[in-house]
């Protein structure tokens, strides 16, 4: 009878926990179907309709922003996952003169701030007239911390027999990389693209600083400009809000068992 009740009560505070953290995106979502200039808790079910959204595609151009956020989130996915599979496979599985300093000096830029590289970056952004580019938004993505992903996993999960083997039947690097590596890696590739499309596509100081084109924004970039001067339509933000933290979460949902598995294997703890 005791246990049955711990049971209950720790379901209870589970359900509790829950209940508090999607309020706030419940509370986003009925907001943005009222037309309201103050936020309150007075919901009128007749007074909803989709107007908020009919309005952020008509006059906000929403979908072009979606397009540009979409393209710059699908390169840096792209482009990382090679880059860091590949960095990561050569640290994990290949010997070279000074691997492991390299690793852990290319490791050490991790305990950098990103507010310290800005200046930086943003300088040989435009020293490769970059700037207002959409390349641009994509290319400081690329970083340690999907190098050290990789080489975690592939340190561990990946045989060493089974590249040896490869290896004897006359199996060439690349055919190794792109035949048994790449496959056997999948989860913690799928995990780093799920790291890099949450963290592009919420950013929102690298693109206020690298683009100047409205036409080039992002949708955080598109959200700022809902805010009114002197008084702010709260449903319409509230509809890009929702609008804009849509993909990521689909895409989370979709890609959540092979996420968990990644980063079980990687070695990465909370």
């Amino acid at each position: 009878m005791t246990n049955r009740i711990s049971v209950t009560s720790i379901n209870a505070l589970f359900a509790g926990l829950v209940l508090v953290s999607v309020a706030p995106f419940i509370y986003m979502l009925l907001t943005s179907f009222r037309h309201t200039y103050v936020l309150d808790f007075s919901f009128d079910f007749k007074e909803m309709d989709f107007q908020n959204y009919i309005t952020i595609f008509r006059n906000y151009s929403f979908l072009d922003y979606f397009w540009n956020s979409l393209f710059v989130v699908t390169a840096a996915c792209v482009f990382n996952t090679i880059i860091s599979s590949l960095a990561g496979y050569a640290f994990a599985k290949k010997s070279f003169p000074g691997k492991e300093a390299i690793f852990w000096v290319y490791i050490a830029t991790m305990i950098v701030p990103a507010q310290v590289t800005l200046i930086p970056t943003f300088m040989i952004m435009r020293e490769l007239h970059l700037l207002n580019n959409l390349i641009a938004l994509f290319l400081p993505v690329i970083n340690a911390f999907g190098v050290f992903l990789c080489r975690q996993f592939m340190k561990d999960g990946i045989p060493d027999e089974l590249i040896e083997a490869a290896k004897i039947d006359g199996c060439k690097e690349l055919k190794i990389f792109t035949t048994i590596v790449i496959p056997l890696a999948k989860p913690v590739l799928v995990s780093l693209a799920v790291f890099t499309f949450i963290t592009t596509w919420n950013d929102f100081i690298w693109p206020l600083i690298i683009i100047t084109d409205s036409a080039k924004q992002t949708l955080t970039l598109a959200l700022s400009t809902l805010q009114g001067s002197y008084a702010t339509n709260y449903g319409l933000v509230t509809a890009g809000a929702t609008l804009t933290f849509l993909p990521p979460f689909i895409f989370y949902m979709f890609m959540q068992k092979q996420f968990v598995e990644g980063i079980a294997f990687s070695g990465i703890k909370g």
